[in-house]
């Protein structure tokens, strides 16, 4: 059988892709990743993983925008990848790149959308005297962090948070949230038309819960 493939977009660190390497690894992610594609050569998300799987380039080094996303675009399709994940990947994607993998990019962004789009999410969450906050999964469209919403998952603000507090418990949901989608994803249940999100061939008004994906899809350990 062939599994489905799964490119990662990322600039930091990457423990969001560590968080789809473990649940590869521990059977509850049927899926293969193809490669991991960074703006920043030194990225540590590079790091997780053998270097054929590796593709990373600065975008200063091309003539333009354009040169660097089509490059980019040339080596994700040449994965292979049925899905690309950005996983803390910190460049806007523009038009063209996006449609070439239109319905098959998502994105983590750590706030509960549609509020706090783009940077300092957890900042701003507690500016606003937000009661939630969380992290979202999301179709990828060229408006920031504007596609439509897959899934969320929430935890309230505790008395006393600071950005960093509120920063390490959100992570804690992404690391959950992410592969639970991905599981929809490469079982062929997930998919988007005319900006709105399908879920077993239904669309969806609201976004899932984390506790509705696990119930949709029960890691392996947890079947009768």
């Amino acid at each position: 059988m062939t599994l489905p493939r799964i490119a990662v977009l990322a600039s930091g660190r990457g423990s969001n892709l560590q968080a789809i390497l473990d649940a590869i690894a521990q059977g509850r992610l049927d899926a293969r990743l193809v490669g991991v594609f960074s703006d920043r050569l030194q990225a540590g998300a590079l790091m997780r993983v053998p270097p054929e799987l590796r593709w990373s380039a600065r975008p200063s080094s091309f003539e333009s925008r354009q040169a660097y996303e089509r490059a980019l675009g040339d080596a994700l399709a040449a994965s292979g990848a049925d899905w690309i994940v950005c996983a803390g990947y910190m460049r806007i994607l523009g038009e063209a790149l996006i449609a070439r993998f239109a319905g098959r990019m998502l994105n983590i962004h750590p706030s509960l959308l549609p509020r706090h789009r783009g940077l300092h999410t957890h900042a701003a969450a507690l500016a606003a005297g937000d009661a939630e906050h969380g992290c979202s999964v999301h179709f990828v469209i060229p408006e920031l962090d504007a596609g439509s919403l897959i899934a969320q998952a929430r935890l309230p603000v505790e008395a006393g948070d600071t950005p960093e507090t509120l920063a390490s418990r959100v992570l804690a949901l992404e690391h959950r949230l992410l592969p639970a989608v991905l599981r929809l994803a490469v079982a062929g249940r997930l998919s988007e038309r005319d900006g709105t999100t399908y879920v077993d061939g239904q669309p969806r008004f609201t976004p899932l819960t984390l506790d509705s994906l696990e119930r949709r899809m029960p890691h392996p350990e947890a079947t009768p």
